[in-house]
This record gives C-alpha cells, sequence and structure tokens, in this order.
C-alpha cells in the first residue's frame, strides 16, 4: 500500500488549516483594531485637532521592546518618546493604555514641556509597564500639547477605566486647551 497519497492529503488539510487559523487572526486583529478606533473617534472627535509625529526608540515594527514590560524578562521601565516642540503648549500629558484589556491605564504623567524623554524617565507611580496574562494586546501612547496643565488628570492608575477617553478630553477643558495630540500603537504578546 502506498502512504504517500494518505500524507500529503493530511498534510494538504494541516496547511488550509493553518492557513484558515492565521487569516481568522488576521481579520480578528483587524476587527479589534477598527473596534477601537471606532469607540475612540465616537468618544473623542480627534479632528478638532493636528497630529505630530510621536516616536519611540523601544518600538519596533509595531512591537513594545520586552525591557518596558512588568515581566520576568522586562525591566519596567517606560519608553522613550520623542516628539517636536509644539509651539504654545505649556505641558503635555502622556499616557500608555491597554485597549486589549478595558483601557487598562499603564502610564500617567504630565511633562511640563520636555519633548525628548529617556527610557525610564516615568516613576513607579506613575508607569507600570505591560503585563499581558495572555495572548497579544495592544499598548497605545497618547501625548496631548496642552497650552496648560489640568488640575488633575483623570483615570485609574494599572486599571481598567471605561471612561478614559471622556478623560482625556478633559484635558480640552471648556475647549482650547489641547493644540495638538501625538499617538503610537505598538503590541506586546505574553511570554515574549
Amino acid at each position: 500500500m502506498d502512504i504517500k497519497r494518505p500524507a500529503a492529503l493530511l498534510c494538504s488539510a494541516f496547511m488550509l488549516y493553518i492557513g484558515t487559523a492565521c487569516s481568522q487572526q488576521a481579520d480578528k486583529q483587524e476587527s479589534i483594531s477598527s473596534a477601537v478606533s471606532d469607540t475612540f473617534s465616537y468618544v473623542f472627535d480627534f479632528s478638532d485637532f493636528k497630529e505630530f509625529e510621536l516616536s519611540s526608540s523601544d518600538l519596533h515594527d509595531g512591537v513594545w521592546d520586552t525591557v518596558i514590560t512588568k515581566t520576568a524578562n522586562g525591566s519596567n521601565r517606560s519608553p522613550q518618546l520623542s516628539w517636536a516642540p509644539v509651539e504654545g503648549a505649556g505641558c503635555y500629558a502622556i499616557f500608555m493604555v491597554d485597549t486589549t484589556a478595558g483601557n487598562w491605564l499603564h502610564w500617567k504623567s504630565v511633562s511640563e514641556g520636555e519633548t525628548e524623554l529617556p527610557a525610564g524617565w516615568a516613576p513607579e507611580n506613575e508607569y507600570k509597564g505591560p503585563y499581558p496574562p495572555s495572548g497579544t494586546h495592544n499598548y497605545e501612547v497618547y501625548v496631548f500639547a496642552m497650552k496648560q496643565a489640568p488640575e488633575r488628570i483623570k483615570g485609574g492608575f494599572d486599571a481598567s477605566n471605561e471612561k478614559m477617553y471622556d478623560f482625556m478630553k478633559e484635558l480640552d477643558g471648556d475647549g482650547g486647551n489641547i493644540i495638538s495630540y501625538g499617538h503610537i500603537l505598538g503590541t506586546y504578546t505574553h511570554g515574549d
């Protein structure tokens, strides 16, 4: 009996299964990103603000370096961030939000004018790195250039924040306090 044919069929079936699973995962990720984007734009209309370029040397090909995480392999240090100074900005509010986990707030700081934040800039009471319990999570960093510092920035640190985007919107006060914003998105996968 020739076992090559059944083995080839089994191998083909397995490859089809893997291809379908990968396609479904990509569709799921796109759906999640779209839902996050839709939710964010519904609550907080970014079209009112100019966007500036925000970058991090700790983000490579859309993946955060392990060193920023609060895991066995990480150092729990805030990522390096940089952006060009925004004219008229008196301060910048910085957030890192895990949009995959109910807007889990990992970073909440105010920079009094610094636009080049070195790695580890944020103190422990303002930054706790990613530590997803499983799977791949989206960690989004937002920097808001503001004319004046708010009295306080709302949002439960190291906790889920159902109204996170409302808290960000409140930075604008009665309107006109937010000048512009920067945004970057990176993922981190449990076990990396």
